[in-house]
């Protein structure tokens, strides 16, 4: 037999097991492992700002490593105090729980929260805070390095001017309803 007669037949049967053109092949074996920046941001935001296929990829990471899924949990607890301004109430338990956890990051974190805990809780609990401040320095900082070996120190001078003067109003901290 002619191999271009029985190359023709078997083009054929390939051409009908490959997927139509423009679309994609449905995905085969496990699903790719997530980034860190991905993992990370499935455990820190709120559940209900998650998407179908997010919150499953979360079960599953939590499911196949339980230490990644008790770390969340303190990590939450801990930015529910922060966020509700209530750590002279609350602080000194979730402390002694995390020092008790199994999580060697999560235990040195108590610790030292433990060793400087009045200023840890002024810092939570007071409604006054630095961010303006800061806010301010990181304007600054951004226009330095953007100006950085472009010109002289006249216009960077009158740039610095122009970002403190613009408008960026302050706010308040207040707490969240419990």
């Amino acid at each position: 037999m002619n191999s271009a007669a029985s190359a023709a037949p078997a083009a054929a049967c390939a051409a009908r097991l490959e997927p139509p053109r423009g679309t994609n092949p449905p995905p085969c074996g496990p699903p790719e492992a997530p980034t860190v920046r991905q993992a990370t941001t499935w455990f820190t935001r709120r559940p209900d700002g998650l998407t179908g296929e997010e919150s499953l990829r979360l079960k599953e990471l939590r499911y196949g490593f339980p230490e990644l899924a008790d770390t969340a949990q303190h990590a939450r607890e801990f930015a529910k105090i922060m966020a509700r301004l209530d750590s002279e109430r609350r602080l000194p338990g979730w402390i002694e729980a995390a020092e008790h956890a199994e999580l060697p990051v999560i235990q040195s974190f108590a610790r030292n929260l433990r060793h400087d805990l009045d200023a840890v809780v002024q810092g939570l609990t007071s409604p006054c805070n630095s961010g303006v401040v800061e806010g301010r320095v990181t304007d600054l900082k951004t226009v330095k390095r953007h100006m950085a070996g472009r010109a002289g120190f006249p216009l960077l001078r009158k740039r610095v001017l122009l970002v403190a003067a613009s408008c960026r109003t302050p706010q308040v901290t207040t707490p969240m309803e419990p």
